[in-house]
C-alpha cells in the first residue's frame, strides 16, 4: 500500500513495523539502520513529523508523534531513537531563515544530526560564523543529508554572546553533511544501531542564514502550535517515546514466554500468583506513565498559542510527564527482564537485546533524576533557575 496517502502517523508507523521486525538484527549487526528500514521510513515520512508544513513537514500532534514514536521503537530501539532524534533536529526549521529550511529539506530523504554542545566555540565572521571542533552522540549520522553544530559563539570583540538571562547563548549551525568526518566510535551496550558517532568539522563556514537557536523561543519564524513547544520538551518526549515503546515490547515479551515457561521445581510462570500480582500491577505503572504524558500534551495543545511561547506550567509538566515516562519505562524493562529467568540472558535473544537499548534510554540526560528539580521549583511558584523546560 502507499503508506504517504495514510495521514495518521501511527497507523503509518504500524505499516513500516514488519519491515523494521525484520531489520531489526541486521540493524544491530550493522551498527545503522538499513536500506530498507531508511526507505520505509522515508516513504511513510515518518522523519517529518514535526517539520513545519511550510517546508514539507505533517507538523502533527505531539500526542499523535509520541505515539507513533512508540510504535517504532516497540519493533527496534535504535529506529525509534533515530526517527525521534531526526525529527527533534527538524524543529529549528521553525526558527531558520525559511528559505533555508526550505533548501534543506527539499530532498525527500533529508535528515539532520547533530551531537550536544560541547568545548568547540563558533567565531562570528562577516556573514556568518566559523568553526571547527568534534562533537559526540551524533545519532544517525550514517544517513543524515545535514549535520549541525551546537556551540557559543565568540564576538569580534572577543566576548561571548550572552542569552537574555545572561549566560553564553548556544547557536545552531547547519552544514552539509559531507563537511564532516564521522569517527567510527560508537561501540557501546545498546542502541548500537543509532550510529551515534563522534564527527569532526574543521574551519567549515556557515551562513548567518543556515543557523539558528533552540533557546529563544520568540525566535520562531514559521509560527504554529507546535512550535510554541520547548524544542527541549518535545526532545524529552520522544526520548520517553522510545523508553516506553521497548518497555511495552518487554513486557509483551514476559507474557509471551510466562505462557508456556515451568521454571524447575516450581509451577508454571501463567499461575503464579506472584506473578499474576506483579504484572497486572506493572501493566498499570507503565499505562499509566503512557496516560500522564498524553494529557500533558493534550493540555498544553489545547492551550497553546501559535504567536506566543507556551507558558512555564504547562512546558514543566510536559517535561514531568517525560521524566517520569523514563524512569518508570526503565523499571517496566527491570521487571520484565528479571522475571522472565534466564530466558532474558541470551544474547540475541528479544529480551536481552531490549534490556541493552533501554538500559542505554535510561543513561540520556533526559532520563536524569535531577531533571525534576526545576520541575518541583515550578511547582511551588519558583523560577527554574534558568533551566530551559
Amino acid at each position: 500500500m502507499n503508506q504517504i496517502s495514510r495521514p495518521d502517523v501511527v497507523a503509518r508507523a504500524r505499516d513500516v513495523a514488519p519491515v523494521i521486525a525484520a531489520e531489526a538484527d541486521a540493524i544491530e549487526r550493522a551498527g545503522r539502520l538499513t536500506a530498507p528500514v531508511l526507505d520505509a521510513l522515508h516513504e511513510a515520512r515518518l522523519f517529518r513529523m514535526l517539520l513545519p508544513r511550510a517546508f514539507g513537514g505533517d507538523e502533527v500532534h505531539p500526542v499523535e508523534y509520541a505515539r507513533a514514536v512508540e510504535e517504532i521503537s516497540r519493533q527496534d530501539g535504535s529506529t525509534g531513537w533515530c526517527v525521534f532524534v531526526g525529527c527533534s533536529s527538524s524543529l529549528l526549521a521553525a526558527f531558520m531563515e525559511p528559505a533555508s529550511a526550505r533548501e534543506i529539506f527539499a530532498d525527500p530523504r533529508a535528515s539532520v544530526a547533530w551531537g550536544p554542545p560541547g568545548k568547540p566555540i563558533a567565531i562570528a565572521v562577516p556573514g556568518g560564523y566559523r568553526v571547527s571542533g568534534v562533537w559526540p552522540f551524533a545519532s544517525g549520522c550514517r544517513h543524515a543529508t545535514w549535520m549541525g553544530a551546537h556551540c557559543q559563539v565568540r564576538e569580534p570583540d572577543g566576548s561571548l554572546r550572552l542569552h537574555p538571562s545572561g549566560r553564553p547563548l548556544i547557536r545552531s549551525l547547519l552544514f552539509p553533511a559531507d563537511r564532516a568526518r564521522i569517527i567510527d566510535d560508537w561501540n557501546v551496550m545498546g542502541l548500537r544501531g543509532t550510529a551515534s558517532s563522534s564527527y569532526v568539522i574543521e574551519d567549515v563556514f556557515v551562513p548567518e542564514e543556515f543557523s539558528a537557536t533552540r533557546e529563544d523561543m520568540r525566535a520562531v519564524r514559521t509560527p504554529g502550535k507546535l512550535y510554541s513547544f520547548s524544542q527541549m520538551g518535545l526532545y524529552s518526549v520522544g526520548c520517553a517515546a522510545v523508553a516506553l515503546g521497548i518497555a511495552r515490547a518487554m513486557l509483551d515479551e514476559f507474557v509471551a514466554v510466562a505462557s508456556s515457561k515451568t521454571p524447575r521445581g516450581i509451577v508454571p510462570l501463567a499461575q503464579n500468583p506472584v506473578v499474576h500480582l506483579q504484572l497486572a500491577q506493572t501493566e498499570a505503572r507503565l499505562a499509566a506513565s503512557r496516560a500522564f504524558l498524553a494529557e500533558a500534551l493534550g493540555e498544553a495543545w489545547t492551550i497553546a498559542d501559535p504567536a506566543e511561547p507556551l507558558g512555564l506550567v504547562p512546558r514543566a509538566r510536559v517535561r514531568l510527564a517525560a521524566i517520569h515516562a523514563l524512569q518508570t519505562a526503565a523499571e517496566v524493562g527491570d521487571y520484565a527482564y528479571k522475571a522472565a529467568g534466564t530466558d532474558g540472558i541470551f544474547v540475541g535473544a528479544p529480551l536481552e537485546r531490549r534490556f541493552r537499548d533501554l538500559h542505554t534510554v535510561s543513561q540520556q540526560i533526559q532520563a536524569r533524576l535531577a531533571n525534576f528539580e526545576p520541575v518541583g521549583k515550578v511547582l511551588l511558584g519558583q523560577e527554574p533557575d534558568g533551566v530551559i523546560l
